[in-house]
């Protein structure tokens, strides 16, 4: 993950019980994330269709999310 891109805007599509969930960005590109991503906005209190900021990262299986935070 490049730490010099700035932040994406996007609003949070699904999320699992597992701890994970998916964020569906302006661009129209959809990115993975763990809740290990969220920094200052805890996973548990995160909903689906809130606006989010992210930065752009490359897990295993493709583009991910890191540093999730509401917007």
């Amino acid at each position: 993950m490049d730490s010099l891109m700035p932040p994406t805007t996007g609003t949070i599509k699904r999320l699992t019980d597992k701890g994970f969930g998916f964020i569906a960005a302006a661009d129209g590109v959809e990115y993975f994330f763990h809740q290990s991503a969220c920094t200052s906005t805890p996973f548990d209190s995160m909903r689906e269709g809130e606006a989010v900021t992210f930065t752009i990262g490359h897990g295993p299986k493709g583009p991910s999310a890191a540093d999730v935070k509401s917007a």
